[in-house]
């Protein structure tokens, strides 16, 4: 793992030009009234870079109503950077804490000015953003957490993430990723045979252990400090809880279903009484925190305060998922009544509260699941936004090679019967509005073995003998690998720019996949849908740089095209 950075960074802008020379705030008249430190907030950005050096620049933003020309910033740096030489301010200190104070000549920001001065600095190949900025002794950028945009921003965070992926929730903090998030879907809840919400350690079943019982070490906890074995919420529940306290605008959300626990939906969804009962189970549960005793941790309120709201993952209502399912011709009109009485509930206790809570749903790619599942009319008022499958529309369940999350159709396909661009069409013309629409992006591929390389030599299109091996299962394979199958030149990357498709080939092995580029392309596509934003499966795959979300950040930053 590498070194956790400090929470309060200052906030990355972007720069129009290198500053050339040195730049003098507007004169003031002597007798303005200074205005108070919380009215300051500190930008950076890493203007040029090369070799070993980079250069830096710093604007002071003042939002009051009043001068200040008394300020003062403190930061360090990154290990492998230091400042090298700095204009249009003093610089005393280290690489370890820095303080910035005005030029000997002065340097009043104006009222709702700004004032910027730069540096040179020398770099390791590593990151030069400036850690545990403060401005006159307040956080750089005025407190405020979270995207520095107004799109919705979603990740799934899987239970077992940190026991199989060795992706812990405080490797959202350390890779950046949290930073950019607006939203966590922690995945699954289960749902039992009773129709409601449990807590499980059985195999298969649950692992509540790794939930709220076990123990986490100081150098997997966001905080540093290790979970105290008596404590009542130990486990990725309080990492949860720790992580919100860094970042108090993050949305946490617990996901209920998925592939493998949807078995139950249907029956719980079945009366008026089972669905009652079903909600209130997932309300007191998770929302009102109250957890099953295990292992020393639980009890009533434990893990009140984690969740800020419930996600529905029913797949599917009305139609197959996996075969374990119990599916009902009635269950479309069911799945209607149990978001209403999960809306009804959930705006009852956010009375006791004085809050809103949550509720969204992950919904599939397909027009006839749509209208074999969803009263799309009478749910999307209940629903704050929806994510919309934007993967797995072709895999290993297939003999043949193709997009697994083409945003159009390709030329070549012979059967261009799915993209992103069809599904949009098909909740539109159902009367969705785009704004309540995020789409999904997988943070992961398909892949076969056995394939020819075809006329194009490529291998898209081309039968397979099977499924690849991935590192975990057959069939699919998580990016951050994938990547590396690049970087080493094991295997050739080929793309679709109009599709916003990448895959990759060494004449045996196909996976499709998505890259820096690839998510990119989709997120600028989904905003310019109209659509509120994204959604990743899973953020265990992106890398230890968190590349693919800086990626979406960056589409996302820059706004709808």
């Amino acid at each position: 793992m590498r070194a956790r950075p400090f929470r309060n960074r200052i906030t990355a802008v972007c720069a129009a030009t290198v500053l050339a020379a040195p730049l003098m705030a507007a004169a003031l008249p002597a007798a303005a009234e200074e205005a108070p430190a919380s009215g300051l907030t500190v930008t950076y950005v890493e203007s040029a870079r090369w070799n070993t050096g980079y250069t830096g620049e710093i604007v002071v933003h003042n939002a009051s109503g009043a001068p200040v020309s008394d300020w003062e910033i403190e930061f360090a740096l990154p290990e492998g950077s230091r400042i090298h030489e700095l204009w249009n301010a003093t610089l005393a200190g280290d690489p370890s804490g820095y303080t910035i104070t005005p030029p000997r000549w002065g340097a009043t920001v104006p009222a709702g000015g700004t004032y910027t001065f730069g540096f040179n600095g020398l770099h390791r190949d590593g990151a030069t953003d400036p850690l545990a900025c403060t401005v006159n002794g307040a956080p750089c950028d005025g407190g405020a957490t979270g995207p520095g945009h107004d799109f919705t921003s979603v990740a799934y965070y899987t239970q077992w993430s940190a026991e199989k992926r060795d992706y812990h929730v405080a490797d959202l903090v350390e890779t950046g990723s949290a930073d950019k998030l607006t939203h966590i879907q922690y995945a699954f809840g289960n749902v039992n045979a009773d129709g409601e919400c449990f807590m499980s350690d059985e195999e298969g079943q649950g692992d509540a252990l790794a939930d709220y019982g076990h123990t986490v070490p100081a150098d997997e906890s966001v905080d540093g400090v290790a979970d105290d074995p008596d404590q009542a919420l130990r486990g990725n529940f309080n990492q949860l809880r720790e992580l919100k306290e860094l970042y108090p605008d993050l949305t946490v959300n617990i996901s209920l279903g998925g592939w493998e626990w949807s078995r139950y939906f249907s029956d719980a969804a079945l009366t008026e009484e089972s669905r009652e009962r079903f909600v209130e189970s997932c309300i007191d549960l998770y929302l009102r925190g109250d957890l099953p005793e295990l292992n020393g941790a639980g009890g009533e309120g434990a893990a009140y305060g984690v969740f800020d709201g419930i996600d529905l993952d029913w797949e599917w209502p009305g139609t197959d998922g996996n075969p374990h399912n119990v599916v009902r011709p009635e269950d479309r009109e069911n799945f209607t009544a149990l978001v209403q009485e999960f809306r009804d509930q959930l705006d009852e206790y956010g009375a006791e509260t004085d809050r809103h809570y949550e509720l969204t749903a992950f919904m599939p790619a397909g027009g006839w699941r749509l209208d074999a599942g969803y009263e799309l009319d009478e749910v999307m008022p209940n629903f704050d936004f929806i994510t919309v499958q934007g993967y797995d529309y072709h895999g290993t369940w297939e003999t043949v090679t193709n997009h697994q999350s083409n945003l159009v159709t390709d030329a070549r396909d012979p059967e261009p019967v799915i993209s992103a661009e069809l599904i949009r069409d098909a909740y539109l013309s159902r009367g969705v509005d785009p704004a309540k629409l995020v789409l999904g992006i997988p943070f992961y591929g398909q892949g076969w073995t056995g394939v020819e390389p075809g006329p194009e030599g490529d291998g898209l299109f081309q039968s397979a003998s099977g499924p690849a091996q991935g590192t975990y299962s057959t069939g699919t394979e998580e990016w951050r690998f994938l990547r590396e199958k690049v970087d080493s030149g094991e295997f050739e990357l080929f793309r679709n720019d109009e599709a916003g498709t990448a895959w990759i080939y060494d004449g045996e092995t196909f996976w499709t996949y998505d890259d820096e580029t690839a998510v990119s392309q989709k997120t600028e596509w989904a905003l310019g849908s109209g659509y509120s934003g994204v959604m990743v499966w899973a953020i265990d795959g992106d890398d230890a740089d968190g590349s693919l979300m800086a990626s979406i950040d960056a589409a996302l930053r820059a706004g709808r095209p």
